[in-house]
């Protein structure tokens, strides 16, 4: 029997990064018993294992395919570990500081010459194995390297000497190269992409840069571009905005079956996305992820004689839709999205048709009615009945009238949001976020923003139709962001009653500033939420009391919990006695109005308390606009990082399937 393993299991199947149970011992075992039988190994995130730990995975001498990324490496131990595997053709490691590419050995440079897929997380200005991988298929590099260290000073995006071997990238087929703020990571990948411009994979299909902010070209990279454009036939893109704003590139580059485009935060008008992209001859039916996230004049003509600002053209979302027919994954965020008045032409009437989708980002205001409705009432507060579509209520376990998410005889609700998610029932991620909404902790933007007001027509969004996203049984994955027309939050009790598989859920500035009137709802949410993992809670002026968390203590899944609150408060002896009831959770983040000295003396007591038990707890309790904030954050694991602690949005962040 071969194996597939993930280290440690969450009791479902699959082995999460931080489970509260895992221990060195029990891996060492587990890895001593089986490992010669084990082919697929993942040990992503488990930055709690020690390096001689790690070091057993080298008795997994079978392996095909080995996932380390945040576990402690050094150059020697990655040698060791790869000189005795000899069969890897796939490998996912972190490139951090003191990495020396010569103390590898014969056999570890053997090894990597075998390998075809390689993924680095470079937390330090390298090439890392690439040079010694001359197979490379698949290279994907995230670039996570601060411009100043701990001490101040400043970093070289200079690759040291020793490490300016030149890269093999004739085999290449996908290359994929995320980068987060910074001016050195820029750097840094300038360095990779040179190699490229010089001879340009002719098997090259998919070629992927995700930069926050600008990134000028240079003379490099448009060779590169021009190269591409002559010698290639892509399937996936994504390329930084300044590389396309203003350019015909997109005329000239060739597809051939494309499964994936981001044209995030580019100047991309919907008649140069109707000419370039639809167009162009190119059949889109394979197209299953597009990211057109802040994208704000993609769904509006090019003419500037508009009937609004941010009217969408209808028949430029109708062309897109009917091109892309089987999309799965699409992100619409960052921008505003008006529809016009008329029947059939609004944004989720013609979205609906969609019904392929399995995530979805979309901006607040663009799920208002075309008319903001100045008659609507609001949904009542609910103690012991659950609000079911607009406004109905049904009492748990008692049977009532004909139920509006059934299909069963009775009033629908007419609300174009209710009928766009009728439409799309098996979807798995959705997100509602404000077009003005900035993180107080955001991931990508390379500084935080000015807080801009919600735009006028979210105001027409509130309890009702968050109440409407009840009837996705299988949402595993819920955003809201900006929401100012919650009023009393009476919509979230629908989703945890009806959305059973709900895994992760991010709450952010619902209602209006300044004031919290959804935590009795939310209360009442979190009790159904059996198998909730991952809470995120932005919202100043919060109150982590007792009652929240006695509450949250009922979500017996809970592993992560992220509260970030400007001026808000919260109770130690009841952030103590969570932790005691809930087991599982290791990752407890909070960000909030408390002093340094609370901070400080509570996260010690919740790692003096429970850290011998769970070694993967991770305890950051922090004040939220104390000036040692970004020391602090640098200290979480990238795992939690970027997954839960700082706010982004995840649909078609990335081409589906890009790595495990």
């Amino acid at each position: 029997m071969r194996w597939t393993l993930f280290l440690p299991d969450d009791g479902a199947g699959k082995w999460g990064a931080a489970h509260p149970q895992a221990s060195e011992d029990k891996v060492k075992q587990l890895v001593t018993e089986i490992g010669w039988e084990i082919q697929q190994l993942s040990m992503a995130g488990c930055y709690w294992l020690s390096g001689s730990t790690v070091e057993h995975v080298a008795r997994c001498r079978g392996l095909v395919k080995v996932n380390l990324s945040g576990c402690h490496l050094t150059s020697l131990r990655l040698s060791k570990v790869l000189s005795a595997l000899q069969r890897l053709r796939s490998l996912a490691i972190d490139v951090s500081p003191g990495f020396d590419a010569s103390q590898l050995s014969g056999e570890c440079k053997a090894t990597l010459s075998r390998v075809r897929e390689l993924k680095q997380t470079l937390y330090t200005p390298s090439y890392g194995v690439v040079p010694c991988c001359t197979s490379l298929e698949k290279l994907l590099l995230y670039f996570e390297i601060l411009d100043r260290t701990r001490e101040g000073a400043v970093l070289s995006g200079q690759l040291m000497v020793g490490q300016s071997n030149v890269p093999r990238y004739q085999h290449l087929r996908v290359f994929y190269a995320r980068l987060a703020p910074g001016y050195i990571n820029q750097e840094v990948v300038r360095l990779y992409l040179a190699v490229l411009s010089d001879r340009t994979p002719e098997n090259l299909h998919a070629f992927l840069i995700s930069v926050p902010g600008s990134f000028a070209e240079s003379g490099a990279t448009k060779n590169l571009l021009e190269s591409m454009a002559r010698n290639v036939a892509l399937d996936a893109l994504q390329l930084p905005k300044s590389w396309l704003n203003g350019s015909g590139l997109l005329q000239h580059l060739k597809f051939s079956s494309p499964f994936y485009f981001s044209f995030s935060r580019c100047a991309l008008s919907g008649g140069h996305l109707i000419r370039r992209v639809i167009d162009g001859g190119r059949d889109l039916r394979s197209l299953a992820g597009l990211n057109l996230s802040g994208c704000a004049h993609c769904l509006a003509p090019d003419s500037l004689l508009r009937k609004a600002e941010d009217d969408i053209d209808s028949g430029i979302l109708e062309t897109l839709v009917a091109a892309c027919g089987n999309l799965r994954h699409l992100n619409l965020s960052a921008a505003h999205h008006h529809s016009p008045e008329g029947p059939g032409r609004h944004l989720c009437q013609l979205l609906a048709r969609l019904c392929h989708l399995r995530s979805l980002s979309l901006p607040v205001c663009a799920v208002a009615d075309s008319a903001p409705r100045a008659d609507r009432a609001p949904v009542q507060p609910a103690t012991h009945a659950v609000p079911r579509g607009f406004g109905k209520k049904v009492r748990i376990g008692v049977p009532s009238g004909p139920d509006p998410f059934s299909g069963q005889a009775g009033p629908l609700p007419s609300s174009v949001f209710w009928s766009l998610l009728k439409s799309v029932p098996f979807l798995d991620r959705l997100e509602l976020i404000g077009s003005n909404f900035s993180s107080a902790m955001p991931r990508n933007e390379p500084a935080i923003r000015n807080s801009l007001p919600p735009c006028g027509r979210a105001q027409s969004v509130g309890d009702s139709e968050v109440a409407a996203i009840g009837q996705l049984a299988f949402l595993r994955h819920l955003t809201l962001a900006q929401l100012p027309s919650i009023l009393t939050g009476s919509g979230l009790v629908s989703i945890g009653v009806q959305c059973q598989q709900l895994q992760s859920l991010s709450l952010a500035h619902l209602g209006t500033t300044g004031k919290v009137a959804y935590t009795s709802a939310l209360a009442d949410m979190l009790k159904h939420c059996k198998r909730l993992k991952d809470l995120r809670l932005e919202q100043p002026y919060f109150s982590a009391n007792a009652q929240f968390f006695q509450a949250l203590s009922q979500c017996s899944a809970l592993q992560r919990l992220c509260l970030v609150s400007r001026s808000g408060t919260l109770q130690p002896e009841a952030v103590l006695a969570f932790m005691a009831r809930c087991l599982h959770v290791v990752v407890c983040h909070l960000f909030t109005g408390e002093s340094l000295s609370t901070c400080r003396s509570l996260q010690q007591s919740l790692l003096r308390s429970f850290q011998a038990e769970r070694p993967a707890l991770n305890v950051v309790i922090f004040p939220l606009l104390h000036e040692g904030l970004t020391d602090v954050i640098r200290d979480v694991p990238m795992v939690h990082l970027d997954e839960v602690t700082l706010f982004k949005s995840r649909v078609a962040e990335e081409p589906p399937n890009l790595w495990w």
